[in-house]
């Protein structure tokens, strides 16, 4: 009996651990100096937007979406959450936040800092991404 409470506690106390390290893991931190980056690209310009979304289409959409859903062709064969670029929580992210995310990945996101060596084309990128919205 004293085996089995053993047994039973070091069982909860390991899924107390993953259950933790999950729920850090899900945060994704971004540090300080990009919360606060500005875009130094004009969003409300219409080419700007639809270079956004050609680069979009290229290197993003086939994870994202086309639509930023997350039900992108390659989506099923990836782990964790893909995120839905249409929702108020993405959204409410600085583009500083996003542009980071972009070039930093993480698990299966890769980081796109040399995939996508232009800087302005991955302001362009963030630019499209808020199209998305619900």
């Amino acid at each position: 009996m004293k085996n089995l409470k053993k047994i039973m506690l070091l069982g909860i106390a390991t899924v107390s651990v993953i259950t933790f390290t999950s729920a850090v893991k899900a945060t994704w931190e971004v540090p300080a100096k990009y919360k606060t980056m500005k875009n130094p690209t004009d969003a409300k310009n219409a080419e700007n937007i639809t270079v956004g979304k050609t680069l979009y289409a290229k290197h993003c959409a086939s994870c994202h979406g086309k639509k930023g859903l997350g039900d992108g062709s390659k989506a099923p064969e990836l782990k964790g959450d893909l995120g839905d670029f249409s929702s108020a929580e993405f959204q409410k992210q600085t583009d500083g936040e996003i542009f980071y995310k972009m070039i930093d990945g993480r698990d299966d996101m890769p980081a796109f800092v040399k995939k996508i060596a232009s800087e302005e084309d991955r302001w362009l990128i963030v630019n499209f991404v808020r199209t998305l919205k619900k």
